[in-house]
């Protein structure tokens, strides 16, 4: 997002050049984690010289919708998990108002099955996509950010909309890729409540988790072991 971001910056400047301009990160919000959430299992001093860590991203959205849940909830900060579902999508802990774990990491590409991101996967398939269909490492990255996610999995499209509707008229593979990021949803949603004593809510935000019932239904259904 950051050469878009720049471009908007130098347009406005340009404009209206006496304006100030307040930066808004959407990483502040997870400066909160502690290191054992943060700190990748590389050599500590790839963190300590190039700052490799995770970094969370919907920052501003998980720690919007935490403080709604509160206010709804009638209380002053409470223990939520946020799932901001969209195109791209992360899931947060949010612990007494602050943020404790993330899914999305170092860039927003870690994490979730996604629209077009594949999120989660072996970091040995890099290299070797790369020797198998002779791409540098950065055509690779753009296969895992542009080409993955639920768009590769069903060969149709990164929309939920138009995978809903094929799933429901038989296609196979939209529907497999409609149960991966349901399964990936619940896997981390499942990991972060062994982070909290009591859990006041799950949050459904953005695209998909505001407006899919039959997504959140989905989701909701496969954590019964929790009592929901």
């Amino acid at each position: 997002h950051n050469p878009a971001n720049i471009q908007g910056i130098e347009a406005t400047k340009e404009l209206m050049p006496n304006t100030p301009m307040v930066g808004v990160f959407d990483t502040a919000f997870h400066q909160t984690l502690e290191p054992v959430n943060y700190i990748y299992s590389l050599p500590y001093e790839y963190y300590e010289k190039h700052k490799i860590r995770r970094y969370g991203f919907h920052g501003t959205s998980h720690k919007y919708v935490s403080q709604r849940v509160a206010k709804m909830l009638g209380k002053e900060t409470a223990n939520v998990i946020v799932c901001h579902l969209g195109n791209g999508s992360s899931i947060t802990a949010v612990k007494d108002g602050k943020s404790i774990d993330t899914s999305m990491g170092l860039t927003p590409l870690e994490g979730l099955t996604m629209g077009t991101r594949c999120g989660d996967i072996d970091p040995a398939i890099v290299p070797f996509i790369g020797r198998k269909e002779d791409l540098s490492y950065e055509e690779v990255d753009n296969v895992m950010n542009k080409k993955s996610g639920v768009l590769g999995i069903s060969g149709i499209s990164s929309d939920f909309r138009d995978l809903e509707d094929a799933a429901a008229e038989g296609n196979e593979r939209a529907q497999l890729a409609l149960d991966i990021f349901v399964s990936k949803v619940v896997k981390y949603i499942g990991s972060y409540m062994t982070e909290f004593e009591e859990l006041d809510a799950i949050a459904f935000t953005a695209g998909i988790g505001e407006n899919s019932a039959v997504m959140r239904k989905d989701i909701i259904d496969q954590l019964k072991i929790f009592n929901l």
